[in-house]
């Protein structure tokens, strides 16, 4: 079975949410409609957001029991994303911190869902 290489995030307002990872990412999603909004990457990833009032079948879960991590360098740059997160607005649920893979923190979109930075601990990387 293949990786799945497409995530979507059921959201409340897509169009909201759509310039909210329009800020983050820095770059227009490649489709937008009153209900759904989509980024594709270099690698092929793709990120949907998609109203929740839509989706078929209804959506039971809400958000935060997922998460999107993206992976940095060095604990500077997660040190440095947080603060320019945290700078925008977002709410930051974990501040930097030593865990068992490495360095992270956490902050969260508009809707709640989760959001890591992190870099590995040197013998993972």
């Amino acid at each position: 079975m293949s990786v799945p290489p497409f995530t979507i995030l059921y959201v409340t307002n897509p169009a909201r949410s759509a310039l909210f990872y329009r800020e983050l990412f820095g770059r227009p999603p490649v489709e937008e409609s009153p209900t759904f909004a989509m980024f594709v990457f270099e690698s092929g990833a793709k990120l949907a957001l998609w109203s929740s009032a839509t989706v078929a079948p209804a959506v039971t879960q809400s958000a935060g029991a997922m998460e999107l991590a993206f992976p940095l360098p060095d604990e500077a740059s997660v040190d440095t994303g947080l603060a320019e997160w945290q700078a925008r607005g977002l709410t930051i649920i974990q501040q930097p911190s030593r865990m068992e893979f490495g360095y992270t923190g956490m902050a969260l979109d508009p809707d709640g869902h989760r959001l890591r930075l992190y870099c590995l601990a040197p013998e993972l990387g």
